[in-house]
């Protein structure tokens, strides 16, 4: 049973994982089919199947009301991240449940294989305050970059990966973010670039101190 309600105009940092950390993301292709997912599959209407849609991206969207605000996303090889706004009752789950649905009925049939893509039920955390709402907006727009530090996955995610920084920076084209919810907070977008860069190198700071800390441990423990 899922620990988090869901509330209608709060914010929560939704993520998750291949089951037995597989990658979900192959190609281009696939990093493409999820991202016109999380914008058609955004409908309080039902939408139908996606199948004759699957790479037409600049075909236009429903005009029913959303589910979710999108307000930040990043898609590794293995794992997604994305911050959303509940805007009515339900809204996340039914999404989620669409997305990762759809997505994984879209990989199985590609990869001729069946069951589980993702690892159960999406995880959640409910984003109690602002400051914790800008941090995470820097650490999901750059997501990326994190894994990208880590020599682990590093040079796998800098290839195969899409986040919704290019948007904030102007340089993503239109996208759906609803940036403006983090950008409004900000002088300019130029602001909350340094602001993002920053709380960047706090974040691998820490996974460098935490890895060590490990490493620490596991040697007193020997």
């Amino acid at each position: 049973m899922r620990k988090t309600d869901f509330v209608n105009g709060e914010f929560y940092h939704v993520y998750n994982r291949g089951v037995d950390h597989r990658g979900v993301f192959g190609d281009s292709f696939d990093i493409d089919r999820f991202y016109q997912s999380m914008q058609e599959f955004n409908s309080v209407d039902p939408i139908g199947s996606i199948y004759e849609n699957a790479f037409l991206l600049g075909r236009g969207t429903s005009k029913s009301p959303k589910l979710v605000n999108i307000v930040a996303y990043c898609l590794n090889p293995n794992h997604y991240h994305m911050i959303l706004e509940q805007l009515v009752d339900g809204g996340i789950s039914e999404f989620m449940r669409r997305l990762g649905g759809g997505y994984t009925k879209y990989f199985n049939n590609k990869v001729k294989r069946s069951g589980v893509l993702f690892q159960g039920l999406f995880r959640s955390k409910h984003i109690n305050s602002n400051e914790y709402l800008l941090h995470l907006s820097a650490y999901v727009n750059l997501n990326d970059r994190v894994h990208t530090a880590d020599d682990s996955l590093g040079r796998i995610t800098s290839k195969l990966s899409k986040s919704s920084f290019g948007e904030y920076m102007g340089s993503g084209g239109e996208g759906f973010c609803a940036k403006d919810i983090i950008l409004k907070q900000f002088n300019d977008v130029r602001d909350y670039e340094k602001f993002s860069l920053g709380s960047l190198q706090d974040i691998i700071a820490r996974k460098k101190d935490l890895k060590e800390l490990a490493g620490l441990l596991l040697e007193d423990s020997a």
